[in-house]
């Protein structure tokens, strides 16, 4: 049987030995003590390393890490992979969220960088000159443009499911709701990883749904969605975020 030292393991696997050592304290890398005190790790820690540094890259925690390789020991692969699939799957949503949010802050800066392309104002700044801007807002026609939207999905089936599942799982975290002319105002935790998780979801439902318009605010005390939908969507927008529905036609749900 293979054993290695934290020196040899170290440079057998490319991973330093500061870091073999709090993988161990940290529960991830079994070491064995010889009569000397020497660390001493098996044969098998090569590979479980190699696993180790896999699902780092996938943003996988530590804890969930440590849960894998305790499925790991068992010597099945498809244990594994199913105590993995939904980690990954909930790694894809945050970075649904985060690209969302990229997004949203690119159209922000497009649109201070076309007004301070305009003309200077004469004197010093104001509230007006476009230096100093506050909540970016959408005007002019792409602001009403999800009213003339058709009222359908192009999700089905499991897909349609899924979907419906996160939304519904996220609106439950909701602290207090508004009805609002147009659609309803949900109040959340003001979290950053809710905001992420919001964002990802309203940019993927635009995606198949272009009737609903979301807007989200997020200061250090208060995290807001609002969704909007044309009378004919009044059902779907129900379903999804609660509330009584205004007559409308069937929607695309």
């Amino acid at each position: 049987m293979t054993t290695y030292r934290i020196s040899q393991l170290a440079e057998r696997s490319g991973v330093p030995a500061t870091t073999l050592r709090f993988y161990e304290t940290a529960g991830l890398l079994p070491a064995e003590r010889t009569a000397s005190g020497y660390r001493v790790y098996g044969e098998g820690a090569v590979d479980r390393l190699a696993f180790i540094s896999s699902a780092k890259l996938l943003g996988l925690a530590l804890e969930e890490i440590r849960g894998l390789l305790d499925v790991r020991e068992d010597g099945a692969c498809a244990s594994v992979r199913a105590r993995m699939r939904p980690l990954v799957t909930e790694r894809i949503r945050e970075a649904e969220g985060r690209i969302a949010e990229l997004h949203a802050f690119m159209a922000h800066l497009a649109s201070v960088r076309a007004a301070l392309s305009g003309p200077a104002p004469e004197g010093a700044c104001g509230p007006d000159c476009g230096c100093t801007t506050a909540r970016a807002t959408v005007t002019g026609p792409e602001r009403e443009a999800w009213r003339d939207a058709p009222v359908s999905c192009t999700l089905a089936g499991a897909e349609l499911g899924e979907r419906t599942e996160r939304w519904r799982a996220l609106v439950a975290t909701a602290v207090r709701r508004e009805e609002t002319e147009d659609g309803v105002r949900l109040f959340f935790p003001p979290r950053a990883e809710i905001a992420a998780r919001l964002a990802g979801l309203a940019a993927a439902e635009q995606d198949c749904c272009a009737f609903f318009d979301f807007t989200l605010h997020l200061t250090p005390a208060a995290l807001e969605l609002s969704v909007r939908a044309p009378a004919g969507g009044a059902g779907v927008l129900a379903e999804l975020f609660g509330g009584g529905a205004r007559p409308s036609s069937p929607g695309c749900r």
